[in-house]
Parts: C-alpha cells; structure tokens; sequence
C-alpha cells in the first residue's frame, strides 16, 4: 500500500513538474542562460529584435507545417484531425499542443547562438528554411538535417550578410565546465554521450598530431579545443537523437567521419565554420548508416516513459 501512495504520490509530482520530463525542457533553459551570457559577458551586439524575428519565424514554421501535414495526413487516412476548432475558432491550447514546439524553440535559440546578420530576411529564411527541413528532407519518416545547422548553411549560402563567429565565446575554463556540465546533464537523459565522445576524441587526436608534426606547443592545442563554439556544437548539436544514426555503432563512425571531415575543411580550405559545412554534408550519411545497423528510432515520448519507469522502479521494494 504504501508502495502505491509512493507512485501515485510521484504521478502528481511529476504533473506539477510537467517542464523538466522532457529533456528537451532543460535544453531550453541551458541554451537560454547561454544566450543571457553571451549578451551580458561576451559583449555581443546582438540585437533583440533579431532573437525575436528567429524565434517567431521558427515557431509559426512549426505551427503552420504541423497543422498542415496533420491535416493532409487526417484526409488521406479519414480519421478525425488530431488538431480541430472549436466554436469555429482555433483554441490556443491546441496551439500548444502542437507537436515539436520544444524542438523549434531550441533550433530558433542555436540560431541565435551562432548565426549573424545584418537583416531581417536574413534571420527569417535561417528560421523558416531549417524548420522546413525537418518536413521537406525526411527518408522513413526520420528527418537526416539538423535544423540548426540547415539553418545557418542555408543563410550563408542564399543571404549576402550572414556570418558565423566561431571564436565569439572566446577560450575560457569555465565556459568548458559550464557546456560540459549542462551537455552532460542532456545526453544522461538522451543517451547520447557516444556522439559527443566519438567526435572530440577524433577532432583532438588529429589537431593533437598535425600540432606534434608542426612542432607547436600545447598551449595552441588548448585554445584549439576549448572555443565555445566547438564544444557547443560537440553538446549541442551533434547529438541531436532525431537525426543522428540510431545505433550505436553508426553514431560512432557518423562523428568520427565529421571529425575528420572538419579537420580537411579547416585546415585545407581554412574554412572557420568547417565543423557547421561537415555535419551538413555528411547528414545524409545517416540513412546508410540506419540501413547498415539497425536500431529503434529515438523518441522523446518513449523517452518520457522510459524516465518516468525508472523513477517509479526506485520506489520499489
């Protein structure tokens, strides 16, 4: 008996804290305090406007292809609409309900991170354009782009004005220990500390011999490896659960081939947004790898489920 008051008292705890059951709750909060940081400790002359064009842009994005590939879905299966009005208007609770609005504020924020411009459009295509992705660029139903990261390629590639400032962050400790630290707390709720790994082991191994070969101290190494953009994109970005390969395995090759590819970029072509180019062309890598190994696909609802029985089995005798 009293292991069932136990849970039933944990099932009300957790409807109160409703915010933080998704992991995707607290990379909001982490990519929100990084963003209050960069403004008022890095100085950036980040306009407000610009952060508001991103956010909307990203979230009526999301709202509109929701709503929309819901209903083409609704009509072609006749069920009834999962999103429907009510006293002839659209009430905002459905709004709400909308699903991936968490994944579109966390895009808009990486977009705010990292890209720059001097335009309106320029933030609204970035926003609008890596949403889209996540709709136009799926194989099996999985999309293969990071939204953030289609995003910031897009922009450049289509705007005259936008830019990527990867040493905006500049090399400091105790940044490394604040992404290290709020990137652990994610991938313990993802599982996806191999990506992170794979990649920074690949990455720091190769700049580690190129410097070795060149004769260079230690010190270049460490500001090589400790620019906050990196160590971003390492937590951040790369480890994103649903779209990045679904095994294990896969994940390890995908990060690796990144790293090395960054590695050629960045010292080849001396591309400072190498790391941004590489997860780009390498994306589609991932439906070879899925096919090669297989394994059930991340998702955040399972996810939830999967916290909420490991906290309940605690309860346990």
């Amino acid at each position: 008996m009293a292991i069932k008051t136990g849970i039933l008292e944990q099932k009300l705890g957790d409807r109160k804290t409703m915010l933080f059951k998704d992991a995707r709750d607290y990379q909001i909060l982490f990519l929100s305090t990084f963003l209050f940081l960069g403004i008022f400790t890095r100085d950036w002359t980040l306009r407000l406007d610009f952060i508001f064009v991103l956010l909307l842009s990203c979230l009526l994005t999301q709202a509109v292809l929701s709503l929309l590939v819901n209903f083409i879905e609704a009509k072609n299966s006749q069920k009834e609409p999962i999103y429907h009005y009510q006293n002839k208007f659209y009430h905002f609770t459905n709004l709400l309900s909308i699903p991936s609005l968490r994944s579109a504020t966390i895009t808009a924020l990486g977009l705010c991170l990292l890209l720059r411009g001097n335009d309106y459009k320029t933030m609204a295509i970035a926003g609008c354009l890596a949403i889209a992705s996540k709709f136009l660029f799926r194989f099996r139903g999985k999309h293969f782009f990071n939204p953030a990261n289609f995003g910031i390629i897009a922009a450049l590639i289509i705007t005259n004005d936008a830019w990527v400032s990867p040493g905006q962050w500049g090399a400091d400790w105790w940044y490394l220990l604040l992404f290290i630290g709020t990137g652990g707390i994610i991938l313990k709720r993802v599982g996806r500390w191999d990506t992170s790994i794979a990649f920074l082991l690949a990455y720091s191994s190769l700049e580690a011999m190129r410097n070795f070969w060149l004769g260079l101290d230690l010190d270049v190494l460490q500001h090589q490896l400790m620019t906050g953009s990196l160590l971003l994109f390492a937590f951040f970005m790369i480890t994103d659960p649903r779209s990045i390969p679904n095994a294990t395995t896969g994940r390890v090759i995908w990060s690796v081939s990144i790293a090395i590819l960054t590695f050629i970029l960045q010292h080849t072509f001396y591309l400072s947004t190498a790391v941004f180019w590489s997860l780009f062309i390498l994306s589609p890598l991932t439906i070879l790898l899925d096919s090669i190994w297989k394994q059930a696909r991340f998702s955040w609802q399972s996810n939830r489920i999967n916290d909420f029985r490991v906290r309940s089995s605690a309860l346990a005798p």
